[in-house]
């Protein structure tokens, strides 16, 4: 969404908003007490403190007090005692620093990686200002911002043991991006079933007086199923999101020696192809579809893929390093293939702009996959290459396409090789 934006002629700041406070650290430091080892944790963290996080689900279905136990552990956290701090300072470092390979490997970066731990200190100001509105009531011995007026249900701002919500933070980090970069408009992409959340969030801070707050967008996105089945944290049924990524450029590589055995930098081809194979999967369909996880069908170069389009680039490279031409020059063409593609470029900054207003980057995935098929028809149709009058100009037509597509891909944050 950041380069669809830049794109649109916006200015962006990304933000990575870690889950880096909550009852879950509670519960993890809990779990790390009870069954962790430190030499594990060093060695392997995510998996180990994934191990962790699920078993101390398991046993709490047998031992309530367990939950319990999380709670303490958390508002010991949030009262700032030492070891707890001590803890998920080290968890927090250990887990960053693998979610960091894992973004060096898809090639993106943040401009900021404020946590819901920044807002920690900024807690108490927020329940001052609600309570100064008149805004914030007890409820069964919590604080909530009652919103029945607006069909929501009541916002919890603290709960009955004093510790604060997700809520609570989302209302401080919307009021520090604010005053912090007074921005035109804030998207927040996070999965659709915080819906009920954000709507209670922007409506409270509207209510507290912040005009801007109609600025603030929530844009949501659907699951990812494995076997039809949600994938859950609690339960352990994920798939680490870098076990994929190795397992499709391993499959890339595969691919690629199987086609093209001689082709120089095979790795980084590959690494290319499976990166963007794993992106494009996620991106063609509309952001609220559910997707169902398919390696088989994210490296497939035929079809709705990645590396159909990427293939479909690099075969338009090979006619231009073929021609032995470096400048082209357009001077028309009269045959019905060229004119579909020439429409079909046409049609980009549209797109571009249908892909921005609708927060939607499937747009721009399913136009570059219909270039794709359109070149790939031409390729089949047309004699390129071929000596004549209009040779210049068929050739400035597949330097077209190689640009678009280029571009299309890198608004998608996939990287095109010239050989595959």
């Amino acid at each position: 969404m950041a380069n669809i934006c830049e794109k649109a002629g916006y200015q962006t700041v990304k933000i990575n908003h870690l889950g880096d406070w909550g009852t879950q650290f509670g519960k993890l430091i809990s779990a790390y007490k009870r069954w962790g080892s430190e030499e594990i944790i060093k060695a392997n963290p995510i998996p180990e403190l994934f191990r962790l996080y699920v078993r101390f689900h398991e046993e709490e279905k047998a031992n309530p007090a367990l939950t319990e136990e999380g709670r303490s552990w958390f508002k010991r956290l949030e009262d700032g005692d030492e070891e707890a701090v001590r803890l998920w300072k080290w968890f927090r470092d250990v887990s960053l620093e693998e979610f960091q390979r894992i973004y060096r490997l898809l090639e993106i970066g943040f401009d900021e990686y404020t946590g819901e731990s920044f807002y920690n200190d900024k807690m108490d100001a927020i329940a001052r200002q609600l309570e100064e509105k008149g805004l914030l009531v007890t409820s069964d011995q919590a604080e909530v911002v009652m919103l029945e007026e607006e069909g929501l249900p009541p916002c919890l701002i603290r709960k009955s043991d004093g510790a604060t919500t997700y809520a609570t933070r989302d209302l401080a980090a919307g009021i520090y991006r604010y005053q912090t970069y007074r921005f035109a408009k804030a998207l927040y992409v996070v999965g659709h079933e915080q819906s009920v959340h954000f709507k209670q969030v922007f409506k409270v801070l509207e209510k507290m007086g912040n005009p801007w707050a109609k600025d603030m967008v929530h844009v949501p996105f659907g699951l990812y199923l494995k076997d039809g089945k949600k994938m859950s944290t609690r339960k352990g049924r994920v798939i680490l999101l870098e076990e994929v990524l190795e397992e499709a450029i391993r499959q890339a590589l595969k691919n690629i020696e199987a086609k093209n055995p001689r082709l120089e930098n095979k790795e980084e081809a590959a690494k290319m192809v499976g990166v963007g194979a794993v992106v494009f999967h996620d991106l063609k369909s509309h952001r609220m579809n559910n997707i169902e996880f398919s390696l088989e069908d994210m490296l497939n170069f035929e079809g709705e893929t990645g590396p159909y389009v990427q293939y479909a680039f690099a075969r338009a490279c090979s006619v231009l390093r073929k021609s032995g031409e470096e400048t082209f020059a357009f001077s028309g063409l009269k045959d019905g293939e060229s004119w579909e593609i020439v429409k079909r470029l046409h049609a980009f900054p549209e797109k571009v702009l249908q892909a921005f207003n609708g927060y939607d980057p499937s747009v721009i995935a399913k136009y570059v996959l219909d270039l794709a098929k359109a070149f790939n028809k031409y390729y089949g149709a047309v004699r390129i290459l071929e000596t004549d009058e209009e040779r210049p100009s068929r050739l400035a037509l597949v330097k077209a396409i190689t640009i678009v597509l280029e571009e299309g891909l890198r608004l998608l944050g996939i990287k095109a090789p010239e050989q595959m």
